[in-house]
């Protein structure tokens, strides 16, 4: 099935810019695939791709929730120097125009995007026409392909929209290869978020399996953690998920929908293998966010944690001397990586106020660059889990603002190289008091940033005021627009209240 192409014909010489595919999925944690070191999982063509390329092993997402997280990969910037996620703001024009596929396109690219887009821009919403193939759809999208009216036209052959994408996908390639000209697809598949609807085919990979719980599973490993995580709808939902009661029937529904997306991928590696462009196809391969699931006693994403905050990241570039070397890298490396990274491959500058830095240097060294920190960051609801966090070499350090009488403002360092569960707070325990120190300065350093580039808009710089480690509970009062008890539902506002204004 071909697709119908937008946009002016421009003829380029084959093979001389790779082509480019970036696949996100949404809300897969790193313990979901094989080569991250589960054994009960099984994700064979995520497994090579991370054989034949780069596995990322201190990967993370800067913005653990999906529209913001979005908005930070498009543009290689901090969420509070785009202004966007729920609650909080659009993306303006202006700032698209400096995404990667914008400027892919305008350089000869052709650009294709497919799943669900995440975020609005002003103006031209979706972005239907910013791409040449799109597959695209408002909001969370629908599991049902037939429900995705960009999509439609798969629905028979595949009714379930996880193997739609790769089929998409599959007529990018072919059709961008008979056009003789590069191409940068880009797949945000819905898989494995919540409503969790598993593609039937696939119901018996899991069927019947017993998964073995993390280390760190269940609340009695949680007990050390800030009051302030307990106070949201992460906490709750170990419970009203049942990870505390029906672990392997939830797992299992979880990974059946990652098992989809693994097929997809294969999909498209057998595309690129007969259309003869495999060797000069760089693919990367990420999550917008991870997902806790029972760890510490908890459930969902948003929260500084590891499983929320660190996604799997796998690069395969064919070019590349290393590949198939089977090599990890071990730098720290952030989504706001991935604009840069993308631009670098095409032969293009990165844009202006990029936080991010291109990882294709770490696929030659591996052992050299990456960030020497990265800032985790959480704005949505419930107010006590708005949070700043700051990994730095083998420490991340999170700074809880929200006070009340009964609740004080709480600090938490953990050691990830000795303690990657993260069950001692070294904080409480006092047992590295120069390393905290070292961590409340790269923090405060970090908070600066957001106050000197951060985006006018109130609703941001008011985290200024409230994250920062200095000011007291009676001026953090003062701030417009906080309120200490939302009228919320489990700290998710209700569903009439999510359209967000334009800026």
């Amino acid at each position: 099935m071909s697709l119908p192409l937008l946009g002016e014909e421009k003829k380029e010489v084959p093979g001389t810019r790779p082509n480019i595919i970036f696949l996100l999925a949404d809300d897969q944690s790193t313990y979901s695939v094989g080569c991250y070191g589960n054994k009960d999982v099984q994700t064979p063509q995520m497994d090579r791709l991370g054989a034949d390329g780069m596995i990322f092993d201190r990967h993370y997402d800067t913005t653990p929730i999906c529209m913001g997280s979005r908005a930070n990969i498009f543009t290689g910037r901090y969420e509070y120097k785009t202004g966007c996620n729920f609650l909080h703001g659009d993306m303006s024009a202006e700032l698209w125009e400096k995404t990667y596929p914008v400027a892919l396109r305008k350089s000869g690219y052709l650009t294709a995007f497919a799943g669900k887009f995440g975020i609005v821009v002003d103006g031209k919403g979706i972005c239907e026409k910013e791409f040449d193939f799109y597959g695209g759809g408002k909001g969370q999208t629908q599991y049902a392909t037939a429900k995705n009216p960009s999509m439609s036209k798969y629905a028979k052959e595949y009714p379930h929209s996880t193997v739609s994408y790769g089929a998409f996908g599959r007529d990018v390639i072919r059709d961008s290869v008979a056009q003789e000209k590069p191409f940068c697809l880009s797949i945000s598949f819905k898989a494995p978020h919540k409503p969790a609807t598993p593609d039937a085919q696939f119901d018996h990979i899991y069927k019947g399996k017993t998964f073995q719980k993390p280390s760190n599973y269940g609340r009695e490993y949680g007990e050390h953690l800030s009051p302030q995580s307990k106070k949201g709808r992460q906490y709750e939902r170990f419970e009203s998920w049942d990870y505390d009661k029906k672990y392997d029937e939830v797992m299992a529904t979880y990974h059946q929908q990652i098992y989809a997306i693994d097929v997809a991928l294969g999909m498209l590696r057998e595309e690129l293998v007969k259309q003869g462009v495999e060797k000069n196809t760089v693919i990367i391969y990420t999550s917008d966010n991870g997902f806790i699931c029972g760890s510490h006693g908890y459930g969902s994403k948003v929260l500084p944690m590891e499983e929320s905050s660190r996604v799997p990241l796998m690069i395969f570039d064919p070019r590349c001397e290393n590949a198939g070397k089977k090599i990890r890298c071990q730098q720290l490396t952030g989504n706001i990586d991935f604009a840069a990274t993308i631009l670098e491959l095409a032969g293009l500058e990165p844009c202006d106020n990029m936080d991010g830095q291109s990882l294709m240097p770490l696929l030659k060294k591996p052992e050299e660059g990456g960030h020497e920190r990265v800032a985790i960051m959480n704005t949505y609801p419930h107010p006590a889990t708005t949070s700043l966090s700051i990994v730095s070499g083998e420490f991340k350090y999170t700074y809880w603002w929200f006070e009340t009488d009964e609740m004080k403002a709480t600090e938490e360092l953990f050691n990830l190289k000795n303690d990657p569960g993260e069950l001692t707070n070294l904080v409480a325990s006092e047992i590295d008091k120069k390393s905290l120190e070292e961590m409340r300065v790269k923090y405060d350093e970090q908070l600066k940033h957001w106050k000197d580039e951060g985006v006018e808009n109130p609703r941001y710089q008011r985290y200024v005021t409230l994250f920062d480690r200095h000011i007291s509970k009676a001026e953090k009062d003062k701030v417009p627009g906080l309120a200490r008890t939302p009228k919320t539902v489990g700290g998710e506002v209700p569903e009439k209240k999510k359209n967000r204004k334009k800026k």
